[in-house]
């Protein structure tokens, strides 16, 4: 059996991993840029392997966590130096509240403590057991968007100021316009709990199981070297398996003679397979799924997507007067900052701390609805970000090295009902197009768990379908 992975992507090099040691299966992975790994990138920065891309992975999701333990790295893992986080909120840092269930509060005491929420606020979220008195949870099967879940039970200011900079910023959205089911799974179980929020993320998180004792778990986990060293080991892996793996070699186009499937690339040659692990971006995807099937290029090609910038900074650790302890801080879009978060990666990462104090900050800037950053050139959008790092942290002095990383059209969006046409699209490739399945963020999340979890059951699912 012959198995084409197109894209070498997280989601494309996990689908490969899976299928390297199955017996009579040979598998190549067809990649159009010059590098594997996608959004998953380091490079050197400063004295340092700082990451252009995402610089952990949840831990509580097992996909990476078993990846890394597959692979032999699992002992390289590291946790974030701390856990303790940010808002720029009301003209100043205020520390997030520690009781959240993904920013809803499970302690109205412990919010007010941050100042994070007017008195206003914190009154509509006290009121919520008498407001949502009459209200009825979330139905089965039932998908809204996160804001219309948030803001009818605990009120604007939760939502704006807490849920919406965690929730939006992971997924570089406006939560008023996404999938509640899709990006919070979490929040959607207790919103069918309770239709107060609050008291259904506290039975959530009674009903999680116990942490073992000692230390708290990390929430995250990094690699020192950067993200990187995961697609340099899972790289190292497939070609030790005999995998062929082309990057720079961009697929053009899928077509069949008989029942082969030919993956045409730019250069005109074809690849040819009896099934095919689509772990494109979706608007490639899309592209090539098109002569096949229009109904699911429609699906694919109609997902929204949202173009971030991430700018490195560093300085000596004397330029930098304020830096409380923490890993950074996220910025509710209603402050009107041109940033979305800046994380301070020296003071996050044992790995990036150094011996002179020097400090790397990495700011995020562009989301869904806004695209500023995005129509600025380099020069106006460094200055402006250093504008406002002066405001958050009185920094005023020129940074030592600047590298600005542009990601357009990185994140996908999952609108309400994203998760059932994505089961449609997938069911209609099943039942008209044996051999051709779908991975990658597009799909059922934008994480690297995910993507990890996605390739491997696209794997399965090829395994599965062609020995039917």
């Amino acid at each position: 059996m012959r198995v084409v992975v197109v894209g070498g992507g997280i989601a494309g090099l996990a689908a490969a991993h899976e299928l390297a040691d199955l017996p009579d299966v040979i598998t190549t992975v067809v990649e159009g840029a010059d590098r594997l790994g996608g959004k998953v990138h380091t490079a050197p920065f400063a004295d340092a392997d700082l990451d252009t891309g995402p610089d952990a992975f949840l831990a509580r999701r097992p996909e990476a966590v078993q990846l890394c333990r597959e692979l032999g790295i699992l002992d390289r893992l590291e946790a974030p130096a701390t856990g303790k986080a940010w808002l720029w909120v009301r003209g100043r840092l205020r520390p997030v509240p520690e009781a959240t269930l993904l920013g809803v509060p499970t302690d109205v005491g412990a919010v007010a403590r941050t100042g994070v929420l007017s008195p206003a606020g914190l009154a509509r979220l006290a009121a919520a057991p008498l407001v949502t008195r009459r209200q009825r949870p979330l139905g089965p099967g039932e998908d809204r968007t996160i804001g219309q879940v948030v803001r009818r039970s605990l009120g604007d200011e939760v939502h704006e100021r807490l849920v919406d900079p965690l929730v939006g910023g992971i997924n570089a959205g406006n939560t008023d316009a996404l999938s509640i089911d899709a990006v919070a799974p979490q929040l959607a179980a207790a919103a069918r709990r309770s239709a107060d929020l609050a008291a259904g993320a506290r039975e959530v998180q009674a009903a999680a199981p116990a942490a073992p004792p000692g230390a708290p778990a990390p929430v995250f986990f990094g690699l020192p070297g950067g993200m990187a060293r995961l697609v340099d080991a899972l790289e190292a892996r497939l070609v030790r398996a005999g995998v062929e793996v082309r990057t720079g070699s961009q697929v053009a186009s899928l077509g069949r003679d008989g029942a082969t499937w030919l993956a045409r690339t730019a250069a005109g040659d074809d690849v040819r397979a009896d099934a095919v692990v689509l772990a494109a971006p979706a608007p490639v995807s899309a592209r090539l799924v098109r002569p096949f099937d229009e109904a699911v290029a429609a699906t694919l090609g109609n997902i929204a997507h949202a173009s971030v910038t991430l700018v490195a900074l560093a300085w000596p650790r004397e330029a930098v007067p304020r830096l409380p302890p923490g890993s950074g801080f996220l910025v509710p879009r209603g402050e009107g900052r041109l940033m979305t978060a800046c994380s301070w990666s020296s003071s996050k990462w044992a790995h990036l701390a150094a011996p002179s104090g020097r400090v790397l900050l990495r700011v995020s800037a562009g989301r869904a609805d806004d695209h500023r950053a995005g129509a600025m050139d380099d020069d106006e959008l460094e200055t402006r970000l250093r504008l406002e790092l002066r405001d958050a942290m009185g920094i005023v002095a020129t940074p030592s090295a600047v590298r600005i990383t542009r990601w357009p059209d990185a994140f996908p969006q999952y609108a309400p009902g994203h998760l059932g046409r994505i089961a449609a699209a997938e069911a209609t490739l099943s039942a008209r197009h044996p051999g051709l399945v779908l991975a990658g963020a597009a799909l059922r999340g934008v994480g690297i768990p995910a993507c990890i979890g996605s390739g491997r059951a696209a794997a399965r699912a090829v395994v599965a379908g062609v020995a039917a």
